[in-house]
């Protein structure tokens, strides 16, 4: 991973950034198409959104018409988006992602999720419903209009109803950072060759004030959300972290010219929860 642009393979050979700009809480039309725009100007070529992020329409607009004005192709940009978890099952599920296209108006995506999975918290077939969706995903898939179709925030027994099915996921999108690695989940998808992704990379900003990453920056000659992202890289996952200043849109891509020591590695490993949300799949 040398370079922005730089992609790894997913498990059905599509190619994804390793380093992805998300667009969480962004509402407001102008600042979505205003940061996505700036984002592509420092050179990120993976935008992720969502129907739940109510941006879809500025995001796709500001997609367009960089493609447009910029002599680039639609290839060239990785698009994600995902279905709210009130669009679970089939029919709900299919519906969402016509939505979807009608909102983004790009002409496929090149990854679609399933924003959240059904729970026994709530839902007493929550097995029955998470393949019912992945059955939905699978078929819109198979049309041709996404290139990848994957999970986010599945844990493992929420993967394992569905990973007997026809199509394997091709990517995991969980909440990590400093403290809270997920580590079994990780593993678990990466040993199942699922692709993790990092939602909320810097812990909602709180961990850029931590005093262990505090010490590594200035030890490495880096920001802490520089340290963080290259800790996240270093493990293979893919952060997608958020950011509407423009500085620091490009900030968060300088991290391709330094590496982590195994031992730094570890101590980062180490720290203990201290900006993750506290809000899981499992809960009501």
């Amino acid at each position: 991973m040398s370079s922005l642009d730089s992609r790894i393979k997913l498990n059905n050979n599509t190619s994804i950034p390793c380093l992805g700009y998300g667009t969480y809480k962004i509402k407001d039309a102008d600042e979505a198409y205003n940061s996505v725009k700036s984002a592509l100007d420092a050179g990120y070529r993976y935008i992720d959104t969502a129907a739940f992020y109510e941006n879809e329409k500025p995001v796709g607009k500001a997609i367009n018409d960089y493609i447009n004005s910029h002599d680039l192709k639609r290839e060239d940009i990785f698009v994600t988006s995902k279905a709210w978890k009130t669009e679970l099952g089939y029919e709900k599920t299919l519906k969402a992602f016509e939505k979807t296209m009608k909102e983004i108006e790009l002409d496929y995506l090149d990854l679609y999720l399933v924003h959240w999975p059904a729970s026994y918290a709530f839902d007493d077939d929550w097995e029955n419903t998470n393949r019912a969706t992945w059955k939905a995903m699978t078929e819109i898939y198979k049309s041709g209009r996404i290139k990848a179709i994957g999970v986010s925030n599945f844990l493992t027994h929420h993967l394992e109803t569905i990973i007997d099915m026809e199509v394997m996921p091709a990517v995991n999108q969980i909440e990590i950072n400093p403290g809270f690695l997920q580590k079994d989940t990780v593993d678990y998808c990466q040993n199942k060759g699922i692709l993790v992704e990092a939602w909320s990379p810097l812990g909602r900003g709180k961990s850029l004030n931590h005093p262990v990453l505090e010490k590594l920056a200035a030890k490495y000659g880096k920001t802490v959300a520089q340290i963080i992202l290259r800790w996240e890289m270093q493990h293979d996952i893919v952060p997608l972290p958020k950011s509407t200043t423009p500085s620091r849109i490009v900030e968060n891509s300088k991290v391709f010219d330094f590496e982590l020591s195994p031992e730094d590695m570890a101590v980062i490993d180490a720290i203990e929860p201290y900006g993750n949300s506290g809000h899981g799949p499992d809960d009501k």
